[in-house]
């Protein structure tokens, strides 16, 4: 994952200084109405991947589309929009014939580098077992309607 490779991004130390919090527990009760608008805006389906491009190199629009397999294009602009808006990536229109725009991740953006490497490592080491889950609560719901019939 090239969020770990992120070249602007703080380390641990000054992430742990700037986060009064403990490292593997969160803090109770839970305040949702500070965190829930800042989630939603870093946890949508895309935000990991667009940054994850982003921190190896910068690039233009056309080139994230692609390196983004699914993405359309209303959703890579309003991704990348919304990741401007929030100081995530930077957006630079550079001097060509047609106009082109280049987009950088930010130090901020950089800053998400642990949380995003933790995220895609889980996911590597526990899709097996999300699979596994889905699967034996489709069989119990299908059972369990059958035995309704």
């Amino acid at each position: 994952c090239c969020i770990s490779n992120c070249k602007n991004a703080p380390d641990g130390d000054q992430i742990a200084r700037r986060i009064p919090m403990s490292k593997n527990v969160l803090e109770l009760p839970l305040d949702v109405a500070a965190t829930r608008p800042i989630l939603e805006h870093i946890a949508n389906k895309w935000t990991v991947l667009i940054l994850s491009v982003l921190c190896k190199q910068p690039a233009r629009f056309n080139d994230l589309k692609r390196r983004l397999d699914g993405i359309t294009h209303k959703a890579l602009s309003e991704a990348l929009k919304r990741l401007e808006r929030n100081g995530l990536v930077s957006r630079k229109v550079l001097p060509t014939q047609p106009v082109g725009v280049e987009y950088a991740i930010t130090d901020l953006g950089c800053s998400l580098r642990e949380p995003f490497a933790a995220l895609y490592n889980w996911s590597l080491a526990n899709g097996p077992a999300l699979d596994s889950a889905q699967r034996a609560y489709d069989t119990s719901r299908r059972q369990g309607s059958d035995d309704e019939n």
